[in-house]
């Protein structure tokens, strides 16, 4: 028996209410199960509840065992002081006030159906699934699977907004600067993010600004910082690089010493990190003033033209430094782009929204609903057992529902879960 699992029935009434007693011998009488505490504190706070001939307001709360007020040292914590009610499954001893009245206990489990049980029981019994609900998953309806999908999209915004937080606190609240660092990980995509973020981050923005002028000076600070500049290469590109970063490195006092190494083992050439730090250079010295344009589109053809960057001319016949290769544009695909207006600029346009007390809501979902539903192993499984995503806005929800609810087995917090249980156990 799990503890959330008789928040739940507290929650919904799932048990016979009439007649209901205490431990005790008096009788109960629900009016209000209160407001469910998902902080710290009694499980549930301003219940009101007649037991006995006496009509309490306060707070209930809810145990496997009665015994669990003591291991979890309630009694030593004020904040359980107006409990007026302990739920519980067993009733294995007596609980006391301070000043050593008994608090009321409700045992669960003798006003609770064996078909709910069981029902509950069948749900999480997970076995080899892949997520509890597998076995019924297909036949929830559209209509409820859109309005949870949409919730959680909108979740994971939110928790992608306290990273944004926390380098907008690092950045004393520059969103250009935020701006830059996230689409500094997101170009390294999984193999170098870390490393690139670790190369943005070792940079004062005000420096990248005063570089963007020149095509040559923001190449040689994104590669000189990236540790890329510390060979013995002979061509006259790679020696304009060393020359203007020591310049640069003198002037600003840059070290890249925390900076992690990039990598290029298993890598398409496309995503070598010669290539995406050009392109990031490209893109920063093409657009001047690169937030305030991601904050006014408002449609995803228009950020296609906004990222549609190329390298340099060198990076047109090379994919590293020493070798020549084929002539190739190597511009940013759409799909590469999707990438970003996904994990960075939808976050930060819903995140600047908030700040500046806007409502986005309904332009982001837009927007997110028209790029392409991402492809991984998360969507591919939903997928198999209910064709879902179609666009980023599904995929991301998906990722989200799979993360932070089936994984952590939330099935009573989420709406999938809640109409499952709903129908199982009547």
């Amino acid at each position: 028996m799990r503890e959330d699992f008789l928040h739940y029935l507290w929650k919904h009434k799932k048990f016979r209410l009439s007649p209901l007693k205490t431990e005790q011998g008096e009788t109960v009488v629900v009016s209000s199960v209160g407001q469910h505490n998902l902080n710290s504190g009694p499980d549930f706070f301003n219940a009101q509840i007649k037991i006995g001939e006496q009509l309490w307001a306060g707070n209930v709360e809810i145990h496997v065992k009665s015994s669990d007020w003591y291991l979890h040292n309630h009694e030593q914590d004020p904040a359980y002081d107006n409990v007026i009610l302990h739920v519980v499954w067993n009733h294995d001893t007596e609980i006391f006030r301070k000043d050593n009245s008994i608090i009321p206990t409700l045992v669960l489990k003798h006003v609770v159906s064996q078909e709910t049980v069981t029902g509950y029981n069948t749900l999480f019994s997970k076995g080899n699934k892949w997520i509890n609900c597998e076995n019924d998953f297909a036949s929830v309806s559209d209509f409820d699977l859109s309005h949870w999908l949409e919730r959680l999209y909108f979740e994971r915004l939110e928790r992608k907004s306290k990273i944004i937080h926390k380098l907008l606190e690092e950045t004393k609240n520059d969103w250009e600067a935020v701006l830059f660092i996230m689409l500094a990980k997101n170009y390294g995509l999984k193999v170098n993010g870390e490393a690139f973020l670790s190369m943005a981050q070792s940079v004062e923005y005000s420096v990248v600004r005063k570089s963007q002028t020149h095509e040559i000076a923001l190449e040689a600070l994104f590669f000189g910082q990236a540790g890329l500049l510390e060979k013995d290469i002979q061509n006259s590109y790679y020696q304009n690089l060393v020359k203007e970063y020591r310049f640069l490195k003198q002037k600003f006092g840059l070290t890249n010493q925390s900076v992690l190494p990039v990598q290029y083992f298993r890598l398409r050439p496309l995503n070598f990190p010669t290539i995406r730090l050009s392109q990031l250079a490209g893109l920063y010295v093409t657009h001047k003033t690169l937030f305030s344009k991601v904050i006014e589109i408002d449609n995803v053809e228009e950020y296609y033209e906004l990222f549609k960057v190329a390298t340099s001319e060198f990076w047109k016949t090379h994919y590293t430094f020493d070798k020549e290769s084929k002539p190739s544009a190597k511009v940013l695909t759409k799909s590469f782009i999707d990438l970003l207006l996904i994990n960075t600029v939808l976050p930060l346009k819903f995140c600047y929204a908030k700040a500046q007390g806007k409502e986005v809501d309904e332009e982001v979902l837009r927007i997110a609903s028209e790029i392409k539903s991402e492809k991984n192993s998360i969507v591919e499984a939903f997928n198999n057992l209910k064709k879902l995503s179609q666009s980023s806005f599904q995929s991301q929800a998906l990722i989200q529902l799979k993360t932070e609810y089936c994984d952590k087995n939330k099935c009573l917090t989420c709406s999938i879960g809640n109409k499952l249980i709903v129908k199982n156990i009547g």
